[in-house]
Parts: structure tokens; sequence; C-alpha cells
């Protein structure tokens, strides 16, 4: 509840601006990683690609708010539309593929969308790229679309927790940990993994088009493979299975840049650096750590319960024994 009061009130008692704005990328990124941690953290699957994802629903985003100047809100559902719909179009053919040959599919699909969008200079303005435009009011300042952001970042985190702790989940977890046991007890394999990719398209669309908004303008060069590589690492040093954990390491990965301004230039190893500790001393995540802590200051007290023997039923069972 206080972290829920911190996040709501923070245009009042921020710094500076730019906390802000980090706080606004922070969460644009988390609608993303949201939908992703469902097909990494929960169904296993190795996608490094979803910064395509993310490209197409910023590029969708620009083009129609800003060229055609429709609707920015019917803009969003469109973007988010598209990325679904790509994404399920994607999932078809590579779902069936197995874990490595999945990921090389998912890497060579952002590859494609980094190439398109420098080549097509009509329709994203290659290289040099496109302007954003705002949203209307009462979104249309700093902090209005902070809290937009905000709130989009909750609705989508509530489905996946939605997902996360129904039978999808448990389905999904199945079989991440192994396909052959969930198809013995009649998991839809295939169509529960694309069901989960396709969703994650959605919200990658709608992450792009709110990303592009926040940067206010695009290039090729803003969907680098890095950032798909990044969110792929704040689900992994986060830890899976789990909603808060990859949020933590959202949060933890966007400020660390932040954090060790004055060594910009080895911000990359600052990275490595925090994978390899998380990898070695934490491999379930920064999240499973705040779990054990909490279980050890509060540990749960267990209750004995004695048992007394029924001495007459006892001995009327071995008579009726004896007399068969």
């Amino acid at each position: 509840m206080l972290a829920l009061l911190a996040l709501v009130t923070l245009p009042f008692w921020a710094r500076d601006p730019y906390q802000i704005h980090l706080a606004a990328l922070i969460a644009s990124y988390w609608i993303l990683v949201a939908g992703l941690n469902l097909v990494i953290g929960y169904t296993g699957l190795l996608s490094v690609g979803h910064v395509g994802l993310l490209a197409i629903g910023a590029y969708t985003f620009a083009i129609l708010s800003g060229r055609h100047e429709m609707n920015p809100f019917l803009a969003i559902a469109v973007a988010g539309a598209l990325g679904g719909g790509i994404g399920f179009v994607l999932g078809l053919p590579s779902l069936r593929l197995p874990g490595f040959y999945f990921a090389m599919a998912t890497m060579a699909f952002s590859m494609m969308v980094s190439e398109f969008t420098l080549a097509q200079q009509g329709l994203t303005g290659g290289g040099t790229g496109l302007s954003v435009p705002t949203f209307p009011k009462p979104f249309d300042t700093p902090n209005g679309f902070y809290w937009m952001l905000v709130g989009v970042a909750g609705l989508v985190t509530w489905l996946t927790w939605n997902v996360a702790r129904l039978m999808w989940g448990k389905a999904l977890i199945a079989i991440r940990d192994s396909e052959v046991a969930a198809a013995s007890v009649g998991v839809p394999i295939y169509n529960l993994k694309l069901k989960v990719f396709a969703f994650s398209g959605v919200v990658a669309g709608v992450a792009g088009a709110l990303f592009a908004s926040l940067q206010s303008y695009i290039t090729p060069d803003t969907f680098h493979f890095e950032l798909g590589l990044f969110f792929f690492i704040c689900i992994v040093i986060g830890g899976r299975g789990a909603i808060l954990g990859p949020l933590l390491g959202t949060i933890v990965l966007t400020a660390l840049p932040e954090m060790v301004a004055p060594l910009a230039k080895f911000g990359q190893f600052f990275y490595g650096a925090l994978l390899l500790i998380v990898v070695l001393l934490l491999p379930e995540g920064i999240g499973n750590a705040f779990k054990v802590v909490r279980e050890r200051l509060r540990p749960k007290v267990i209750t004995k319960q004695v048992v007394a023997p029924d001495l007459r039923r006892l001995a009327n069972a071995v008579r009726h024994v004896e007399v068969a």
C-alpha cells in the first residue's frame, strides 16, 4: 500500500522533472516486461525479439496519430492489435521450434523489423525517424502522462497476475517444467503458448506506443537489439514464475545507469556484474531473496496437533478380522 501511494504521489515529491521521466520510462518498460514475463518466466520460452514488437507499436502510433491525425487513444488500440496480430503470426511457425531455435527466430524477427524501419524512408522516415505527438489534456504534461502510464501499467499487472494465479498460470508452469508431463494431463501446449505469445504482442504494441510518446522522437536506433536483451535480463534477474521479481528487475536495471552515472562508460560492466552475481548467488532471482528474508523475519507458526488413537475402534476392527 505504501509503495502504491509513493507511485501515485511521485510528481509531488520528486526533486526534478527527470526523476518523473525515469519513473515513466520504468512504467513503459514494465508494460512490455509484464506480458513477456508470461512467455519467459511462466512458459519457459526464450524470446529475445520483443523489441521488434515494441518498434512496431511505436511506429504504428507515430504514423497514425502524427501523419494521419488519428485520435491517440484509438492509435494505441490499433498498435496493440497490430502487435498481437503479428505476435500471433510469428508464433504460428516459430512456437513449434525447440527452445534455442525459437530464440533465434525471435532474434531474426527483431533484426528484420529494424532493417524494415531503416529501409522504408517514405513510411517510417528511415534513419531520420519520426516525431511523435503527445496526448491531449490532461495527459499532455509530464505529470499527467506519468499517471496515465502508471494506470496502464497497473492494468497490465492486474491482468498478468490474474492469468498467473489461476489455472492458466499453473498450466504455463507445467509446460515450463516438463512439456511431456503437461501433455500427459491434457494441457493444450501449443494453443497456450500461442495465446500467451499473442497476448505479449498486444501489450508490447501498447508499450511501444506509450514509449514513443514518452521519447517524442523515434529512429531505428531507438530499438536496438540490446534493448531486447535488456527485457530478457529483467526477467532473469527478477526471477521466473513471479510477478514482483521481474518488476524489481525492471526498476533496478532501468535505474542502474543513473546510480552509476559518474561511471557511465562502465555501464555494460555493471549490467554484466549484476547478472553474474544474481545467477551465482540468487539463481531464483532477487524477488525470491525478498521472499526468503520475509519468511525469516516472520516465520510461519507450525501448530502441532496430537492425534489420539481410537483404541475401541481399533479393537473392534481387529476382532472383525479375527472372526473373518
